[in-house]
């Protein structure tokens, strides 16, 4: 292409005619010709100054991006870090999970979290960011927020006691719905419930979003001998029996899911397995709770690389 770019212009075609012809923008020429051309230095002989010749523009480009600091270069450019990453990748593990990983078992490699997450932002990593639990490229643009509250004797999530909101005490509980796809007809969901302070996540199949159904799976999670002292909820309508379950509960305020984010980040790792737009009807206990084991026991960098499981039998939060 760049040889075809130094024929117009010794035929006396502007950037804009050169474009047209052969189909790229009058922009991307003109940035060609301007970053690639000879410069007006000492070096440069004076009949070449400022000229446009094809080889050296080659040569040029090619320098550049050999020593640029390009998003993912650490990764790509080493072979045993790069297939470390991706077989981590595929096994369900995120990028922070990955980098604290190698730290702690002393590898020869390191990768920071960032660093990965350029990598899989690059067009080197983009065939693997469908192993992420996302599975986009980008993370999404957040809502504007809207007032609609339909919850009575709701209390909003400010007014949480010290030990939730700081996460200095056990025993406190955000919940959320995940629900099958609208094309499937179905009504089945599932109640998900995060411990905040040792991340231990528990799951129930319900079959509609009735309020009756959302306490009925609460209440199956507080007889499997868990501890709860308080639940941060949303605003979804399957919550407006909060006051029949006898523990106190708390509101986000509307379209603002980051403030219950340990139960928005459970989601995100259960819809790896169970991905948006499914029935899930389909799904049997026996494997819901074999996926709710696997995320219970992955190292978590926030544990110190301990697994949910592990800390929440340690601390008690799990009594038996």
């Amino acid at each position: 292409m760049r040889d075809r770019i130094k024929a117009l212009l010794d035929d006396g075609y502007g950037p804009r005619k050169i474009g047209r012809t052969l189909g790229l923008s009058h922009s991307t020429v003109s940035r060609e010709v301007m970053r690639n051309r000879f410069g007006d230095d000492g070096r440069t002989p004076p009949n070449k100054r400022f000229l446009y010749d094809s080889a050296a523009a080659d040569h040029k480009a090619y320098v550049r991006r050999k020593y640029a600091k390009y998003e993912g270069k650490k990764i790509q450019e080493h072979d045993q870090l790069r297939e470390y990453v991706i077989a981590r990748l595929k096994d369900h593990w995120n990028p922070d999970e990955i980098s604290g990983a190698m730290k702690q078992d002393g590898l020869s490699f390191y990768a920071s979290k960032t660093t990965i997450y350029e990598w899989l932002y690059s067009e080197w990593g983009q065939p693997y960011c469908e192993l992420l639990y996302t599975k986009r490229p980008r993370p999404r643009k957040q809502k504007p927020k809207v007032e609609n509250q339909m919850i009575p004797l709701r209390v909003s999530i400010t007014e949480r006691p010290l030990g939730a909101a700081n996460r200095t005490r056990y025993g406190h509980w955000e919940a959320d719905t995940v629900v099958s796809g609208k094309k499937t007809g179905s009504t089945a969901a599932l109640v998900v419930a995060v411990e905040r302070k040792t991340r231990y996540v528990a799951a129930q199949k319900i079959p509609n979003l009735k309020p009756e159904s959302f306490n009925g799976a609460i209440e199956a999670v507080q007889a499997n001998s868990v501890k709860m002292l308080s639940l941060s909820l949303d605003n979804g309508i399957e919550n407006r029996w909060h006051a029949k379950l006898a523990i106190p509960a708390y509101f986000c305020d509307p379209y603002s899911s980051w403030q219950k984010g340990g139960v928005e980040n459970a989601n995100k790792m259960i819809r790896r397995y169970l991905p948006k737009g499914m029935d899930l009807s389909q799904v049997t206990p026996a494997r819901l709770q074999a996926i709710i084991q696997i995320i219970n026991n992955k190292p978590r960098k926030i544990l110190g690389y301990k697994s949910a499981l592990e800390m929440a039998k340690e601390k008690g939060v799990l009594r038996g």
